[in-house]
């Protein structure tokens, strides 16, 4: 190199770990730098192995963190469930325009991304579906596939995570931000409740909207199905419309809109638990936001694995 500054010749000595290579031509100049780096900079320090306790320490504070979240989740379902009562004994007094509001933004602005991720995976679906029922000439069973996977299961997972991702995050970061704000302290100081002004509004707004996602999730993926089982078996449309009805049995319906609106229910309390929770300032409402996600996804495919051991003879 033509120069070479302390600044540069810092990078270089940091790189090759505080020594000099073995074989490396320097000028006059540059060896007057790099030896007056060894005489006078500090080695590195190596960071300290963590030891059996300390990884013990650890173990337990995550342990502890994860106690704490499930006792503030129990809380936030427990106020939600006082909030119903005192909902249901003056129903005059609920905050109906809250709930409203929030059906509309979870429910009618999440239809186009639903219905375009929905009739993908219904055509995805029905294309690899095509591929091993033609090997055994079982083409017409491509309605009992489609018919039994999408209403039951995969209609209402794709619906759920997409309202975890979209909806939930929503949620984590406005109370998230009402937190930083101080909003929510100004809201107690005023003897309002935020669990009844805040929580049981989305709440009832995405029990309300998952069950109606889902079945528009999975009639656009039985609609994408159809045109591709039209495609690539000859199966028309007319035939797959009045053989799905003796396919998927209606208990099969029934499950879906059950447990979607379990998973509903489940995506608000979550996100607005890690919203409560948000430290005013924002790398914790970004930290907030993700875990909010990450653990509505978490939580529905449990949820829904659990539905499926319990409620297995049903619809079969």
């Amino acid at each position: 190199m033509a120069a070479l500054d302390h600044v540069g010749a810092q990078v270089l000595w940091a790189h090759w770990g505080g020594q000099q290579p073995a074989q490396l031509s320097l000028t006059t100049s540059q060896r007057t730098l790099f030896d007056r780096l060894a005489r006078f900079s500090q080695p590195v320090p190596q960071a300290p192995r963590p030891t059996i306790g300390q990884r013990w320490q650890a173990l337990g504070a995550d342990v502890l963190q994860a106690v704490s979240h499930l006792h503030g989740f129990t809380l936030l379902l427990g106020q939600l469930l006082l909030d119903l009562v005192q909902l249901l004994r003056h129903p005059r007094r609920g905050p109906w325009r809250d709930v409203s509001g929030h059906l509309f933004h979870f429910g009618a602005t999440a239809l186009p991304i639903t219905a375009l991720v929905g009739f993908l995976i219904g055509v995805v679906l029905a294309y690899l579906s095509a591929q091993q029922l033609r090997q055994f000439g079982a083409d017409a069973f491509i309605v009992d596939l489609l018919g039994v996977s999408l209403v039951r299961e995969l209609g209402p997972m794709l619906a759920a995570i997409l309202m975890a991702g979209r909806s939930g995050s929503a949620i984590t970061a406005q109370i998230g931000v009402m937190r930083v704000t101080q909003e929510l302290d100004a809201m107690r100081v005023m003897g309002i409740a935020p669990g009844y002004r805040l929580v049981m509004p989305r709440a009832l707004a995405l029990a309300v909207a998952m069950p109606l996602i889902s079945i528009w999730t999975t009639l656009l993926a039985l609609l994408g199905g159809m045109l591709a089982a039209d495609v690539s078996l000859g199966i028309s449309p007319s035939f797959f419309v009045h053989a799905l009805p003796a396919a998927v049995d209606s208990a099969n319906l029934a499950l879906a809109v059950g447990k979607t609106t379990v998973f509903g229910v489940l995506i608000a309390l979550i996100a607005c638990h890690f919203g409560l929770r948000v430290e005013p300032n924002t790398e914790s409402l970004g930290q907030g936001t993700t875990a909010s996600v990450v653990t509505s996804i978490t939580v529905v495919i449990l949820v829904d694995a659990l539905f499926a051991i319990l409620f297995k003879d049903i619809g079969t």
